[in-house]
């Protein structure tokens, strides 16, 4: 469950169901980046969990709606702080200084484009942009 609820499109679907109860599309929409796929198996993932209530309602077209459930909405209280921290603090963390990097690591920034820190700043700007609206 922790994987599913800290991984990178986790956080997001998180963040935005955080505000209030989304349609797919909505979800779609507000989180920048994710592929449908993705956002499928995201909030298969996190309606197994039990984080997140998902509910078909009998109309057509159909509409089905996503919510947090209780437990939901308690990570949600214990996560947002952490994400506001991380987004008060993401130069920082990104452009860490090399000094304080394990021995044998290269420095931060000398990764080539495309690799692992800058997928890892991605998130970070994604993530604190969603802490932003909260």
């Amino acid at each position: 469950m922790l994987d599913h609820v800290m991984s990178r499109w986790g956080v997001l679907v998180l963040c935005t169901l955080s505000d209030g109860t989304h349609r797919w599309g909505e979800l779609r929409r507000e989180v920048e980046g994710i592929s449908e796929k993705m956002l499928a198996s995201t909030l298969r993932q996190l309606v197994a969990d039990g984080i997140v209530h998902r509910e078909s309602l009998p109309t057509v077209p159909p509409h089905v709606e996503y919510r947090l459930t209780a437990r939901g909405r308690e990570l949600m209280d214990r996560m947002l702080p952490l994400i506001e921290w991380i987004a008060v603090r993401a130069d920082e963390i990104v452009g860490r200084d090399p000094v304080a990097a394990p021995a044998g690591s290269a420095p931060a920034g000398s990764a080539p484009t495309g690799s692992a820190p800058a997928r890892g700043s991605q998130a970070i700007a994604s993530t604190a942009a969603a802490a932003e609206q909260h």
